[in-house]
């Protein structure tokens, strides 16, 4: 279909947003997503679901190569981490044919407040970078964490940056910018995931997602080097303010 101009700006507006937040703490779908559904209403799910992991992927993905280039990237921990999360996240856009994903949305509210007081009351939870664990429990934790949320992402999706970076914290010892890192290496994983699915089968809008991957590709450029610069207290202030907004938006859908 033939989309106007106006509709590509203000598809690309959101996307430099989402890009500059995604690049942080994660959430961009919380902004891409609403946008393509309220300017395009009359697309497919899908098509607007894949079109948003297009442009999300790339901006993604530079986001963890401007991370690799100034932060010692935990490989060890985020390669394995990757590889479960893009194999589980198949199983879990499966999954969306048979569970109803509305049942997951108290659990996923309550999960996410419980996290939120729990890194605003603990004012050094993810402020201090000491790597735990080695060898094969590093492994094992590793498959765990990017098995569960890739299956999450796959399956349902929003927040699944924020719980990468939580889950990094409290089993790795990660602060907030090296668990921020590690989370998009996971992140483009998922990603491409998904797109192995949407893109044979045309769940796509090629003019849509690419002015929305270009404008992404910049907010993440920006995003990134902010969280580089300001450190970890900035990453975690952003975390909270997202982790906020998805704590009103699951509380909007639910109730």
């Amino acid at each position: 279909m033939s989309i106007d101009y106006s509709v590509l700006a203000v598809l690309s507006c959101a996307a430099l947003f989402a890009g500059f937040i995604d690049s942080i703490v994660g959430g961009g779908g919380l902004i891409q997503i609403p946008a393509l559904f309220t300017a395009l209403p009359k697309e497919l799910p899908a098509t607007l679901f894949g079109t948003n992991k297009i442009a999300s992927v790339f901006g993604t993905a530079n986001a963890a190569w401007h991370y690799s280039c100034r932060v010692r990237m935990p490989w060890r921990t985020t390669l394995p981490a990757a590889v479960a999360a893009f194999g589980f996240s198949f199983l879990g856009a499966m999954a969306v044919a048979w569970l109803p994903r509305d049942l997951l949305r108290p659990m996923i509210l309550a999960l996410l407040v419980v996290s939120a007081a729990y890194i605003f009351w603990r004012k050094d939870f993810g402020s201090i970078h000491r790597p735990q664990h080695a060898g094969r429990r590093e492994l094992a934790y590793a498959l765990i964490v990017g098995g569960a949320i890739g299956f999450y992402d796959g399956f349902f999706g929003p927040g699944a940056g924020s719980f990468l970076i939580v889950l990094f914290i409290r089993f790795f010892g990660f602060d907030f910018l090296h668990a921020s890192a590690a989370s998009k290496v996971v992140n483009v994983a998922t990603n491409l995931a998904a797109i192995s699915f949407f893109v044979p089968n045309g769940f796509y809008l090629p003019l849509a997602a690419l002015c929305m991957a270009v404008l992404n590709v910049l907010g993440s450029v920006i995003g990134s080097q902010l969280a580089l610069r300001r450190g970890s207290g900035f990453v975690r202030l952003v975390f909270l303010a997202v982790v906020s907004a998805l704590i009103l938006k699951f509380a909007w859908d639910t109730f």
